[in-house]
């Protein structure tokens, strides 16, 4: 059996939209983590930028880092998923 050609792509669409999801998520998260901490806002702006930055660069370069990163994408749209959900529960009882 073989794959056509849209599957493919879908696939491969999907991929490059989940990478780009947590990559935002996690440059979020990194700046507001060193904001919070230590460095002032552009200092910590620079840093989450290219810390981001190195991970989307190294997860297209490297497929033992491309898995990771896609698990830890799992992870954290999963738990993203599972607060929108409970939030949508407890919303919906007040309907």
């Amino acid at each position: 059996m073989s794959v056509s050609p849209n599957a493919a792509e879908q696939r491969s669409k999907s991929g490059i939209v989940r990478r780009i999801a947590i990559s935002g998520v996690i440059g979020v998260l990194l700046f507001g983590l060193l904001w919070y901490s230590v460095f002032s806002a552009v200092t910590a702006a620079l840093v989450a930028s290219g810390g981001t930055v190195v991970l989307v660069a190294g997860s297209s370069a490297s497929d033992a880092l491309e898995s990771l990163f896609d698990m830890l994408a799992n992870i954290i749209l999963g738990i993203l998923a599972a607060i929108g959900a409970f939030f949508a529960a407890i919303f919906s009882i007040f309907d």
